[in-house]
């Protein structure tokens, strides 16, 4: 039996990243939430969501019943999972690195655009369940368009955020309210 573990939103500008787990023979999926203030700050540079991430991988393996005579772990290879490879290795717990795809991807992603969207409130139609540079501009320019109410969404330890992308959002930001003030003098 097998049972693999994927992450989502831990590479994400904004909102939550979350941890899932799916034991195939059963299709049970799961999902654990790395809450954003772990990238932030002294949690970020104490390295928190690492840390935080095998405490979620032991919880959901509990609740799935895991056995680590009988089953074995696909493990999604994402730096996020450091610190459980480790676990794993002085617990005597079978895994194997993986690339994960199909059903626990697609379910981890919907996740974290369930979180964005709900949670959140982002309403752009081009935010998808596919990583990557289009998604962080849908996030970029959502923190952009109303920046000191979003930016506690933003997971700041992500050291381009301060050293690039905190003050091209403002600047942006700027650019969209004045554009709003010279429309509403017509």
């Amino acid at each position: 039996m097998t049972i693999e573990i994927d992450d989502s939103g831990t590479g994400d500008l904004v909102g939550d990243a979350f941890i899932g787990f799916y034991r195939k023979k059963s299709e049970k999926t799961i999902f654990k939430t790395l809450p954003v203030d772990l990238f932030k700050g002294e949690n970020w540079k104490n390295k928190m969501p690492v840390k935080k991430t095998v405490d979620l991988v032991k919880e959901g393996l509990k609740e799935l019943n895991f056995d680590k005579d009988k089953e074995k772990v696909l493990l999604c290879r994402g730096n996020i999972f450091d610190e459980v490879r480790a676990y794993f290795i002085e617990e005597g717990i079978l895994y194997e690195d993986a690339i994960i795809e199909g059903k626990l991807q697609d379910a981890v992603e919907m996740r974290l655009v369930d979180h964005l969207r709900n949670d959140l409130g982002v309403r752009s139609r081009n935010l998808t369940i596919k990583s990557g540079a289009k998604r962080y501009f849908v996030l970029f320019n959502w923190v952009s368009y109303d920046f000191y109410r979003r930016e506690k969404y933003v997971k700041s330890g992500f050291k381009k955020w301060n050293t690039v992308w905190r003050e091209r959002a403002i600047e942006k930001y700027e650019e969209i309210k004045n554009n709003r003030r010279q429309n509403n003098r017509y």
